[in-house]
């Protein structure tokens, strides 16, 4: 069986590193990877392939940037001329980016199954576009790995067929301990480094378009770290496009002077930074999740969220960025809290059981 697999943001690299060991261990299944170029900066892309011990892709389309369909459509037609070349018995996608569902289409255009990772997520806010491209690529795949109880609730609402559906647990959860203690290990500590105390400082990672395109929410999360700057140190390794965006506001200068801003880093200096932090602000969901896989209190800045039992859990706050001291107050009162224990994730070993499906 050759799958084929289509990634192109960071998120997704990280995810497939632990599949595509699994696959590559299995008799009678190859791997071709290719890599859109959604994320094409060296440190949002190239370090988690050397990081994470994956085999290079073997193809890259190098497309990023311009508008949600342009670059979709740039997607497509790039992967369906690899399709139509490789011809694989599986395309397998992971999450919920243009890249997933420019994987998705073109796949199920030519009729070739495609299996998605992390099905069944919804936020219920259809402005996100992620959230179309989930419920899109849901729609079309043929193997639909659900995370959680709440995914497959989901699904099960949508008329999804349960035949189609297979809980598996968390990706991220594999990564969290197969890299998890790679990285506790590393002679070099960013936290040391960056010259931060233990549990003494305020994480940061905002990216989202709901945030970084919309100037007041923006404003208020730059406002409210500020203030929390004033009691706990704050450090935000800052995605391009967001700063970028601070740039054209006028408000980075402004921000140096009172939060650390650091260039993105890589898988392994972001978990150090992850279990070093004393609270996590961020909207990212990946960061969700690991925040709790390393016991850290998290404040998701988003009108929504995915991973819901985090919330109902305590391990997670939901805060609107709607004004500064909103945002401040969350993050300073999250401080030394901790959530009740749950294990909502599987049991480590949802990379190998995705590939025993695909597999059968």
């Amino acid at each position: 069986m050759k799958v084929l697999t289509v990634l192109g943001a960071r998120p997704q690299f990280i995810k497939a590193s632990v599949v595509s060991a699994a696959i590559g261990q299995r008799a009678g299944m190859t791997e071709v990877v290719v890599h859109t170029g959604q994320h094409h900066d060296t440190s949002m892309s190239d370090v988690f392939f050397d990081e994470l011990g994956m085999a290079k892709p073997a193809h890259h389309l190098a497309i990023h940037g311009g508008g949600h369909g342009e670059m979709t459509g740039r997607m497509l037609a790039g992967v369906e001329r690899i399709l139509l070349e490789e011809r694989p018995e599986v395309v397998l996608v992971y999450g919920d980016t243009n890249s997933t569902l420019a994987g998705a289409l073109a796949a199920a255009k030519l009729h070739i199954p495609v299996a998605h990772v992390e099905a069944g997520l919804r936020s219920f806010n259809m402005r996100m576009p992620e959230e179309i491209n989930r419920i899109l690529t849901d729609r079309v795949s043929t193997w639909l790995f659900a995370p959680t109880d709440d995914a497959v609730g989901h699904l099960a609402r949508e008329g999804v067929d349960p035949a189609r559906v297979h809980q598996v647990g968390d990706v991220m959860y594999d990564v969290a301990l197969h890299h998890g203690e790679r990285a506790l290990k590393m002679s070099e500590n960013i936290v040391s480094r960056l010259g931060l105390a233990e549990k003494g400082f305020v994480l940061a990672t905002i990216h989202r378009a709901e945030n970084t395109d919309d100037a007041e929410r923006l404003r208020n999360i730059v406002g409210g770290l500020s203030r929390v700057a004033e009691r706990l140190s704050v450090v935000w390794p800052l995605h391009p496009r967001t700063r970028g965006v601070l740039a054209g506001m006028g408000a980075l200068e402004e921000l140096e002077r009172h939060v650390l801003l650091i260039e993105p880093v890589g898988y392994m200096e972001m978990v150090q930074l992850e279990r070093a932090a004393a609270v996590i602000a961020t909207d990212s969901g990946g960061v969700q999740k690991e925040a709790f896989f390393h016991g850290v209190p998290c404040v998701t800045l988003r009108d929504e969220t995915e991973w819901v039992e985090l919330v109902a859990a305590g391990w997670n706050r939901l805060v609107r960025p709607i004004d500064m001291a909103g945002v401040a107050g969350a993050l300073i009162h999250a401080v030394g809290t901790q959530g009740k224990s749950i294990a909502p994730y599987g049991m480590g070993d949802t990379a190998v059981r995705i590939v025993d499906v695909l597999s059968r």
